[in-house]
């Protein structure tokens, strides 16, 4: 993350905004001075007005002397309000603490039915683990030069370069569909549960069944790929750090420009790109196995192979932790009433495709359409 201070966003606010509005393509496009400013921080250039040009652009005079006079400045309480983030070295952690064995219950009782058993993922939701964070760490890396066949693991051990982000976004959005609503004791819980199924150490020490995190120990917390991103955009020269970075095309794999003193629009690379092909044709293996069947589902109506789908039971495993409480629950007839108004088949279309209200689509299960439609069926007549 980039540590900008609210002031340099909103001058970098106003300056991007004043090069947007004042090139533009009128009149005579060839300059006769072209000034280049600093480069931006993507390692592109910007031209800065000059007399009456930007670039190889005429400015347009109606712009020199606009005044952007709209909003006004946020009061201190405003942004004390907003600024709510977690930073890397503590600032914004509060003190609070909690058990995994406190998380567990958490995130069985509000985060299983999006993120699955032990932070599997499912019904589109990220994985949160894939086991040990330390092994697979190193699936990340030399992809490019020697590519593995499994390529690499991006789940929040093993790629996330600090845990600060973790908690922040716990705190500030989780769970989805009642963010904000987590104690700060719930969410020391539930990172503790999370670097639990990463498999992941403090100090030294293991984060087991039985590990208290507290303030103190989550300071503490390095993560296995902290290193593994450049350019280094931590402290006071991170923005000169990701300048000077991206002035070097060769350090993230791009071409040079033939001649970079002069404005082109094609054919303007030195063909220096080295391709490397994946090893072994790519991925021949896949845990499931891919199912190469190609025969159509059987009949509803062949005995054979007709399967008794349990209505009740996915009630209760995938839509209970919200109709159980703020939803309307199996069986409330009155409370379903406003919502059948449309009629069934508006109801299953919404539930399929999910609601402006934060119910994702299927309530984030991986239930077929028709079984859904019969879950569905059953909250609506507890049959």
């Amino acid at each position: 993350m980039l540590n900008f201070s609210k002031k340099s966003i909103s001058l970098a606010s106003v300056v991007t905004l004043s090069v947007i509005l004042s090139a533009g393509c009128m009149g005579d496009a060839t300059p006769t001075t072209q000034t280049v400013s600093k480069p931006s921080i993507d390692g592109g250039v910007y031209y800065p007005i000059t007399g009456d040009h930007t670039g190889p652009y005429k400015v347009n005079p109606q712009i020199l002397g606009l005044k952007l006079n709209h909003g006004r400045a946020a009061t201190a309480n405003e942004l004390k309000a907003w600024n709510k983030d977690v930073m890397p070295d503590g600032t914004g952690l509060p003190e609070g603490e909690g058990s995994v064995e406190e998380g567990e219950e958490i995130y069985e009782a509000k985060c299983v039915m999006c993120h699955g058993d032990f932070g599997s993922g499912g019904g589109g939701y990220p994985s949160l683990s894939k086991g040990n964070a330390y092994e697979l760490q190193k699936t990340l890396k030399n992809q490019r030069n020697l590519p593995d066949n499994d390529g690499p693991v991006r789940v929040f051990g093993s790629y996330w370069p600090q845990a600060s982000t973790l908690w922040w976004y716990i705190k500030d959005g989780m769970p989805h569909t009642k963010s904000k609503s987590l104690t700060d004791n719930e969410v020391y819980a539930l990172v503790a549960y999370v670097l639990n199924i990463n498999e992941m150490q403090i100090d030294g020490e293991e984060v087991d069944d039985e590990y208290v995190l507290n303030r103190e120990k989550f300071l503490k917390i390095k993560m296995p790929n902290r290193d593994g991103f450049e350019p280094n955009i931590d402290g006071p020269n991170g923005l000169e750090n990701v300048r000077k970075y991206y002035a070097n095309p060769t350090n993230f794999g791009a071409q040079k420009l033939q001649d970079p003193s002069e404005r082109c629009m094609s054919n303007c690379q030195e063909k220096s790109a080295v391709v490397v092909r994946i090893q072994n044709g790519g991925i021949s293996e896949f845990n499931p196995p891919m199912s190469v069947v190609r025969d159509l589902p059987q009949e509803n109506g062949d005995a054979a192979h007709k399967v008794t789908f349990d209505a009740s039971k996915a009630y209760a495993e995938t839509c209970t932790m919200c109709h159980g409480s703020f939803a309307p629950a199996a069986g409330d007839k009155e409370a379903w009433a406003p919502y059948m108004e449309k009629g069934k088949e508006k109801m299953y279309a919404r539930g399929l495709s999910g609601t402006e209200l934060g119910m994702p689509a299927k309530g984030g299960s991986s239930l077929t359409d028709a079984e859904f439609k019969s879950v569905v069926d059953f909250m609506l007549t507890f049959k």
